[in-house]
Protein backbone atom coordinates (compact mmCIF):
# COMPACT_ATOMS: atom_id res chain seq x y z
CA UNK A 1 0.00 0.00 0.00
CA UNK A 2 1.09 3.43 -0.93
CA UNK A 3 2.73 6.05 1.31
CA UNK A 4 2.74 9.78 1.16
CA UNK A 5 4.89 11.74 2.71
CA UNK A 6 4.89 15.96 2.50
CA UNK A 7 7.96 17.81 3.57
CA UNK A 8 10.85 19.98 2.60
CA UNK A 9 13.32 19.53 -0.95
CA UNK A 10 15.65 21.37 -0.65
CA UNK A 11 19.18 22.39 -2.14
CA UNK A 12 22.36 22.05 1.05
CA UNK A 13 25.83 22.77 1.45
CA UNK A 14 27.37 20.59 3.93
CA UNK A 15 30.39 20.27 5.96
CA UNK A 16 31.81 17.44 7.84
CA UNK A 17 35.30 16.33 9.56
CA UNK A 18 35.22 14.33 6.31
CA UNK A 19 35.06 17.00 3.33
CA UNK A 20 32.12 19.29 2.40
CA UNK A 21 29.71 19.13 -0.40
CA UNK A 22 27.87 22.13 -2.28
CA UNK A 23 24.66 22.05 -3.83
CA UNK A 24 23.74 18.44 -2.60
CA UNK A 25 20.07 17.40 -2.68
CA UNK A 26 18.29 17.64 0.51
CA UNK A 27 15.75 17.55 2.38
CA UNK A 28 13.42 15.72 4.74
CA UNK A 29 11.14 14.74 2.55
CA UNK A 30 13.65 13.30 -0.08
CA UNK A 31 15.73 11.35 2.41
CA UNK A 32 12.28 10.01 3.43
CA UNK A 33 10.78 9.20 -0.11
CA UNK A 34 14.07 7.31 -0.47
CA UNK A 35 14.48 4.87 2.32
CA UNK A 36 10.62 4.44 2.38
CA UNK A 37 10.96 3.12 -1.38
CA UNK A 38 13.33 0.27 0.01
CA UNK A 39 9.61 -0.99 1.12
CA UNK A 40 7.02 0.48 -0.31
CA UNK A 41 5.21 2.53 -3.23
CA UNK A 42 5.84 6.18 -2.33
CA UNK A 43 3.82 9.38 -3.37
CA UNK A 44 5.70 12.38 -2.68
CA UNK A 45 4.15 16.33 -1.81
CA UNK A 46 6.55 18.91 -2.15
CA UNK A 47 7.52 21.86 -3.75
CA UNK A 48 10.73 23.57 -4.97
CA UNK A 49 11.75 26.70 -6.69
CA UNK A 50 12.47 27.07 -10.42
CA UNK A 51 15.87 27.55 -9.46
CA UNK A 52 16.31 23.80 -8.64
CA UNK A 53 18.68 22.17 -11.57
CA UNK A 54 16.80 19.47 -12.99
CA UNK A 55 20.16 16.95 -11.99
CA UNK A 56 18.65 17.18 -8.36
CA UNK A 57 15.44 15.91 -9.10
CA UNK A 58 16.53 12.91 -10.84
CA UNK A 59 17.34 11.01 -7.66
CA UNK A 60 14.61 8.57 -7.70
CA UNK A 61 15.09 7.46 -11.02
CA UNK A 62 14.47 4.00 -10.50
CA UNK A 63 12.57 4.12 -7.60
CA UNK A 64 9.21 3.54 -6.87
CA UNK A 65 8.73 7.01 -6.21
CA UNK A 66 5.60 9.07 -7.79
CA UNK A 67 6.88 12.45 -7.97
CA UNK A 68 3.74 13.82 -9.90
CA UNK A 69 2.98 15.55 -6.25
CA UNK A 70 6.06 17.45 -6.90
CA UNK A 71 5.58 21.01 -7.96
CA UNK A 72 7.86 23.38 -9.65
CA UNK A 73 6.63 27.05 -8.45
CA UNK A 74 7.52 29.95 -11.18
CA UNK A 75 8.92 33.09 -9.57
CA UNK A 76 9.91 31.14 -6.62
CA UNK A 77 13.19 30.13 -4.67
CA UNK A 78 14.16 26.56 -3.36
CA UNK A 79 15.08 26.17 -0.05
CA UNK A 80 18.67 26.21 1.14
CA UNK A 81 20.28 24.47 4.00
CA UNK A 82 24.06 25.13 5.48
CA UNK A 83 24.90 23.00 8.06
CA UNK A 84 28.11 21.82 9.73
CA UNK A 85 29.51 18.78 11.99
CA UNK A 86 32.65 20.07 12.45
CA UNK A 87 32.00 20.96 16.12
CA UNK A 88 30.04 17.75 16.74
CA UNK A 89 29.36 14.81 14.49
CA UNK A 90 25.75 14.40 16.90
CA UNK A 91 24.36 17.84 16.35
CA UNK A 92 24.12 20.24 13.39
CA UNK A 93 24.46 24.19 13.25
CA UNK A 94 22.95 25.51 10.64
CA UNK A 95 25.29 28.46 9.37
CA UNK A 96 22.34 29.65 7.36
CA UNK A 97 19.11 29.15 6.00
CA UNK A 98 16.20 30.23 3.54
CA UNK A 99 12.85 29.33 3.99
CA UNK A 100 12.47 30.63 0.48
CA UNK A 101 9.41 28.89 -1.03
CA UNK A 102 8.62 26.60 1.94
CA UNK A 103 7.61 29.80 3.79
CA UNK A 104 4.88 30.38 0.84
CA UNK A 105 1.61 28.22 0.67
CA UNK A 106 1.90 24.34 1.02
CA UNK A 107 1.91 22.46 -2.52
CA UNK A 108 -1.48 20.74 -3.89
CA UNK A 109 -2.08 17.16 -3.30
CA UNK A 110 -2.75 15.59 -6.27
CA UNK A 111 -6.36 13.83 -6.58
CA UNK A 112 -4.89 10.71 -7.32
CA UNK A 113 -3.05 10.70 -4.03
CA UNK A 114 -5.98 12.13 -1.87
CA UNK A 115 -7.12 8.33 -0.73
CA UNK A 116 -3.52 7.43 1.44
CA UNK A 117 -3.58 5.54 4.21
CA UNK A 118 -0.07 5.75 5.11
CA UNK A 119 1.25 9.37 5.74
CA UNK A 120 4.27 10.91 7.13
CA UNK A 121 4.25 14.81 7.30
CA UNK A 122 8.03 15.50 7.25
CA UNK A 123 9.39 18.38 8.75
CA UNK A 124 8.15 21.67 7.49
CA UNK A 125 6.28 24.54 9.14
CA UNK A 126 3.33 22.98 10.97
CA UNK A 127 0.51 25.26 9.54
CA UNK A 128 1.71 23.72 5.87
CA UNK A 129 1.11 20.10 7.52
CA UNK A 130 -1.88 20.80 9.13
CA UNK A 131 -3.30 22.25 5.51
CA UNK A 132 -2.02 18.57 3.95
CA UNK A 133 -3.39 16.69 6.32
CA UNK A 134 -7.07 18.43 5.89
CA UNK A 135 -7.03 17.50 2.03
CA UNK A 136 -6.58 13.50 2.83
CA UNK A 137 -9.81 11.84 3.12
CA UNK A 138 -9.71 9.12 5.35
CA UNK A 139 -5.56 8.32 6.59
CA UNK A 140 -4.90 5.32 8.37
CA UNK A 141 -1.83 6.24 10.35
CA UNK A 142 -0.45 9.47 10.30
CA UNK A 143 2.98 10.23 11.83
CA UNK A 144 4.86 13.78 12.06
CA UNK A 145 8.25 15.17 11.87
CA UNK A 146 9.07 18.77 13.43
CA UNK A 147 12.19 20.69 14.46
CA UNK A 148 13.56 23.17 16.94
CA UNK A 149 12.48 26.27 15.02
CA UNK A 150 8.79 25.21 14.70
CA UNK A 151 9.03 24.28 18.59
CA UNK A 152 10.70 28.18 19.15
CA UNK A 153 8.55 30.20 17.15
CA UNK A 154 5.54 27.97 15.87
CA UNK A 155 4.75 26.07 18.87
CA UNK A 156 0.92 27.12 19.15
CA UNK A 157 0.69 25.51 15.42
CA UNK A 158 2.19 22.88 16.39
CA UNK A 159 0.28 21.74 19.62
CA UNK A 160 -2.69 21.91 17.03
CA UNK A 161 -0.67 19.58 15.19
CA UNK A 162 -0.08 17.18 17.76
CA UNK A 163 -3.77 16.73 18.43
CA UNK A 164 -4.30 15.37 15.13
CA UNK A 165 -1.65 12.76 14.14
CA UNK A 166 -1.47 9.15 15.65
CA UNK A 167 2.59 9.29 16.54
CA UNK A 168 5.21 12.25 16.34
CA UNK A 169 8.94 11.73 15.40
CA UNK A 170 11.71 14.08 17.55
CA UNK A 171 15.31 14.33 18.09
CA UNK A 172 15.92 14.24 21.90
CA UNK A 173 16.58 17.82 22.52
CA UNK A 174 13.55 18.94 20.55
CA UNK A 175 11.34 16.90 23.38
CA UNK A 176 13.39 18.43 26.00
CA UNK A 177 12.92 22.10 23.92
CA UNK A 178 8.79 20.96 23.67
CA UNK A 179 8.10 20.06 27.14
CA UNK A 180 10.50 21.18 29.47
CA UNK A 181 11.28 17.99 30.47
CA UNK A 182 14.66 17.09 30.81
CA UNK A 183 14.41 13.20 31.40
CA UNK A 184 13.03 11.49 27.80
CA UNK A 185 10.71 9.01 29.87
CA UNK A 186 8.99 11.90 31.23
CA UNK A 187 9.34 14.10 27.97
CA UNK A 188 7.90 11.73 25.87
CA UNK A 189 4.87 10.98 28.36
CA UNK A 190 4.33 14.39 27.87
CA UNK A 191 4.10 14.94 24.40
CA UNK A 192 1.98 11.73 24.39
CA UNK A 193 -0.66 14.07 26.83
CA UNK A 194 -0.39 16.44 23.52
CA UNK A 195 -2.36 14.09 20.98
CA UNK A 196 -0.17 11.41 19.43
CA UNK A 197 -0.95 7.50 20.45
CA UNK A 198 2.63 6.59 20.15
CA UNK A 199 6.24 9.07 20.32
CA UNK A 200 9.61 7.82 19.06
CA UNK A 201 12.33 10.31 19.96
CA UNK A 202 15.99 9.83 18.27
CA UNK A 203 18.93 10.29 20.08
CA UNK A 204 21.84 10.32 17.76
CA UNK A 205 24.34 7.57 18.46
CA UNK A 206 22.61 6.42 21.11
CA UNK A 207 19.95 4.83 19.09
CA UNK A 208 15.90 6.18 19.79
CA UNK A 209 12.89 5.46 22.58
CA UNK A 210 9.41 4.38 21.96
CA UNK A 211 7.05 5.81 24.06
CA UNK A 212 2.83 4.13 24.03
CA UNK A 213 0.41 3.19 25.71
CA UNK A 214 2.45 0.24 26.54
CA UNK A 215 5.26 1.51 27.80
CA UNK A 216 8.62 2.57 27.00
CA UNK A 217 11.47 0.95 24.60
CA UNK A 218 14.39 1.85 24.07
CA UNK A 219 16.73 0.48 21.05
CA UNK A 220 20.41 1.03 20.65
CA UNK A 221 21.59 2.52 17.20
CA UNK A 222 23.90 -0.06 14.73
CA UNK A 223 26.97 0.25 15.47
CA UNK A 224 28.74 2.41 12.77
CA UNK A 225 32.25 2.32 12.74
CA UNK A 226 32.60 5.27 10.40
CA UNK A 227 29.95 8.36 9.93
CA UNK A 228 30.63 10.51 7.29
CA UNK A 229 27.68 12.52 7.15
CA UNK A 230 24.62 12.56 9.22
CA UNK A 231 22.39 14.60 7.41
CA UNK A 232 19.03 12.80 6.67
CA UNK A 233 20.03 10.19 9.45
CA UNK A 234 16.71 10.97 11.27
CA UNK A 235 14.43 11.12 8.02
CA UNK A 236 16.12 8.06 6.97
CA UNK A 237 15.13 6.36 10.20
CA UNK A 238 11.33 8.09 9.60
CA UNK A 239 11.08 6.62 6.13
CA UNK A 240 12.61 2.97 7.05
CA UNK A 241 10.24 2.67 10.06
CA UNK A 242 7.36 4.33 8.37
CA UNK A 243 8.05 2.24 5.04
CA UNK A 244 7.99 -0.71 7.08
CA UNK A 245 4.59 0.11 9.23
CA UNK A 246 2.72 0.84 5.73
CA UNK A 247 3.59 -2.88 4.82
CA UNK A 248 1.83 -4.26 8.29
CA UNK A 249 -1.68 -4.92 8.87
CA UNK A 250 -1.89 -3.63 11.99
CA UNK A 251 0.49 -1.35 14.66
CA UNK A 252 0.81 -3.07 17.74
CA UNK A 253 3.80 -2.23 19.82
CA UNK A 254 5.55 -5.42 18.70
CA UNK A 255 5.08 -4.34 14.70
CA UNK A 256 6.11 -0.65 15.84
CA UNK A 257 9.57 -2.16 17.43
CA UNK A 258 10.26 -4.01 14.34
CA UNK A 259 9.87 -0.85 12.14
CA UNK A 260 11.99 1.02 14.78
CA UNK A 261 15.05 -1.71 13.64
CA UNK A 262 14.64 -1.33 10.09
CA UNK A 263 14.61 2.61 10.51
CA UNK A 264 18.04 2.16 12.08
CA UNK A 265 19.22 -0.08 9.47
CA UNK A 266 18.27 2.14 7.17
CA UNK A 267 19.83 5.06 8.55
CA UNK A 268 23.55 3.07 8.94
CA UNK A 269 23.59 3.83 5.46
CA UNK A 270 22.51 7.32 5.02
CA UNK A 271 25.40 7.84 7.41
CA UNK A 272 28.24 6.15 5.85
CA UNK A 273 28.33 8.91 2.73
CA UNK A 274 27.15 12.65 1.92
CA UNK A 275 23.87 13.16 0.54
CA UNK A 276 21.89 10.24 -0.83
CA UNK A 277 25.23 8.42 -1.28
CA UNK A 278 24.74 6.07 1.11
CA UNK A 279 21.04 5.07 0.49
CA UNK A 280 21.86 4.52 -3.28
CA UNK A 281 24.62 2.23 -2.14
CA UNK A 282 21.97 -0.32 -0.38
CA UNK A 283 19.84 -2.92 -1.50
CA UNK A 284 16.41 -4.56 0.26
CA UNK A 285 19.19 -7.70 0.64
CA UNK A 286 21.20 -5.07 2.43
CA UNK A 287 18.88 -3.84 4.62
CA UNK A 288 17.10 -7.11 5.68
CA UNK A 289 20.80 -8.60 6.21
CA UNK A 290 21.77 -5.96 8.41
CA UNK A 291 18.62 -5.92 10.19
CA UNK A 292 18.64 -9.07 10.73
CA UNK A 293 21.73 -9.13 12.29
CA UNK A 294 20.68 -6.45 14.39
CA UNK A 295 18.09 -8.21 15.65
CA UNK A 296 20.37 -11.45 16.56
CA UNK A 297 22.68 -8.98 18.52
CA UNK A 298 20.20 -7.96 20.49
CA UNK A 299 19.23 -11.45 21.54
CA UNK A 300 20.63 -12.14 24.90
Amino acid sequence: MSLLVTGSIGIDCVETPHGKRDDVIGGSAIYFSYAASFFTPVRLVGVVGEDCPSKLLQVFQNRDVDTSGLEIRKGSKTFRWHGSYLKDLNEAVTEKVDLNVLAERAPKIPQGFLDTKHVFLANTHPALQQEILASLKSPKLVVADTMNLWIQTEQAELRKLLGKIDGLVLNDGEARLLTGEKNLVAAAKAVRKLGPKFVVIKKGEHGCLLSSERGEFVLPAFPAEKVIDPTGAGDSFAGGMMGYLSTQGSFSVATLKRALAFGTVVASYTIADFSLAGLQSATRDHIDDRWNDFKQAMSF
